[in-house]
Order: structure tokens, then C-alpha cells, then sequence
């Protein structure tokens, strides 16, 4: 039967030598959800959180099947383990899920440059201000579907003042760019950005990028960055991220 596990690091071992943050931040209990066939001792996993599932060990449709049960979901990220998983996932959702290509990076304190970050951070044109995520700007964003994910994995602006980290772009006192914390796990966070669509292409996100994470160095956190298209990678880049690899997961919809 497949159950939540009480006690989430019984699935470590499932999980062994995957640099994915959202999986740890389950592990750890911080954040997000492990389920598996076994209280004690699973043989398979998945962890989940937010939109993510990320499956491990023995594949099992039924555990897919588990890990999307609740309400309609418009949009989900499926990620296997190998291709055995792979396969389970195509079989269990059909044309509901589509492949695509991630891009994971480094998780290398040691590779970002301070000075650059400075430079790109103070780029900001003098009609937009830029100020960190506090209670107002909390409650702001998850009224917004554009930026919500800024802060929607937190029940509440004490969980986020507590485990995330945020810094917003304004422009008129009104939110247009941002980076936050998606999730969070002990030592840092996962970085996630978003711009308005009538104010992408002026280099917004590259500013607020690049000051989250000298906000998150100065703290002792690491900003982990997992890009899901090319041009996400190019801006990691831009940020001073070194490209790990490129990796399968699915995209899906109305499970």
C-alpha cells in the first residue's frame, strides 16, 4: 500500500546521489511530501512538492498514481528516475504528459562572481525600485497568478519570513519582476523568477536574479537554480551557473 511516510529520510537511500534541492527539502522534512510502499523501508518513493514528483526506486504506477491524487491540477512536473520510470509515467498518463528537456546546473558556491553579481544588480533604470519580499508583497502575490509561485509553497508569511527569501522590482509601487525562493531545504533555497509580460526583454529579471543571490551568499544559503527551457539556462549563465546537464521530465495536465 502506498502511504506518506512519517519519517521521509527512511527513503534516502532511494534518493542517493540526486543534487535535486525540492528532494531534499521533502527528505528533511522542511517542506513538501514523501510518499512509498513501505513505512520503514520503502522499495519505492516519490517526493512531492509544489508542482513537482520526482520518482525513485521500483517503479510503480500505482505510486505515480498516488503522488497526483487531489484536485485537477493544470500543469505538472513529473520526474523519473531512469527510464524504467520514464516509461511507467508514459504508461500511466498518456497523452496527458509530455516529455521535455530540463536543464540542471552546478550546485557550486565557489562559481559565482561577486563583483559581476554587484555590477548586474545595480543596473536597475531609476523608474523601478527594488526591495525585498516582506508581508505586504506576500500577501500581494498570492492574489496574482503571474508571480504566486513566488510564494506559494509557504502556508504563510511566517513559514516564508522563516525558510525563504525574496526581492521584488516595482515600478509605480506595483510588482513587475521578482526573484524568490520556490522552496526552501537547510542551506538555501530554489530559486524562481518571473516577470510581468509587458516588461520582459529589459533585463528585470538578470537585476533581481543577481541580487537574490548576493542577498542569499551574504546568509550563508546557496541559490540552486534548475532551468525549464533554454532561455532560463541563458540567464544562469548570465548569473555565473555552471551547466551540469540536461535531463527528461513531463509536463502534464488535468490529472
Amino acid at each position: 500500500m502506498i502511504e506518506k511516510l512519517k519519517d521521509p529520510s527512511r527513503a534516502g537511500e532511494l534518493f542517493k546521489g540526486w543534487q535535486e534541492t525540492m528532494i531534499w527539502s521533502c527528505l528533511q522534512n522542511v517542506m513538501g511530501e514523501i510518499y512509498g510502499d513501505h513505512p520503514e523501508h520503502p522499495s519505492c518513493a516519490a517526493a512531492v512538492l509544489g508542482d513537482f514528483s520526482f520518482f525513485a526506486g521500483e517503479p510503480r504506477e500505482d505510486l505515480i498514481r498516488c503522488s497526483l491524487q487531489g484536485p485537477v491540477m493544470e500543469f505538472r512536473i513529473l520526474v523519473p528516475q531512469n527510464k524504467a520510470w520514464a516509461g511507467m509515467i508514459e504508461q500511466c498518463c498518456g497523452e496527458k504528459a509530455e516529455q521535455v528537456t530540463r536543464y540542471a546546473f552546478r550546485k557550486d558556491p565557489g562559481t559565482f562572481e561577486r563583483k559581476n553579481l554587484e555590477i548586474l544588480a545595480k543596473a536597475l533604470p531609476p523608474e523601478y525600485s527594488l526591495q525585498m519580499l516582506d508581508e505586504e508583497l506576500y500577501d500581494w502575490c498570492r492574489c496574482r497568478e503571474w508571480c504566486r509561485d513566488w510564494v506559494s509553497q509557504y502556508a504563510d508569511y511566517k513559514a516564508f519570513k522563516k525558510h525563504g527569501l525574496g526581492v521584488v522590482i516595482t515600478k509605480d509601487g506595483v510588482p513587475v519582476s521578482g526573484a524568490s525562493s520556490y522552496s526552501s531545504y537547510r542551506g538555501g533555497i530554489e530559486i524562481e523568477i518571473d516577470t510581468k509580460e509587458e516588461y520582459r526583454r529589459r533585463g528585470l529579471a538578470r537585476i533581481c536574479g543577481a541580487r537574490l543571490i548576493l542577498e542569499c551568499l551574504d546568509r550563508g544559503l546557496y541559490p540552486s537554480w534548475d532551468a525549464q527551457n533554454p532561455g532560463s539556462a541563458a540567464l544562469a549563465k548570465q548569473l555565473g551557473y555552471r551547466m551540469e546537464g540536461t535531463y527528461t521530465a513531463y509536463e502534464a495536465g488535468g490529472l
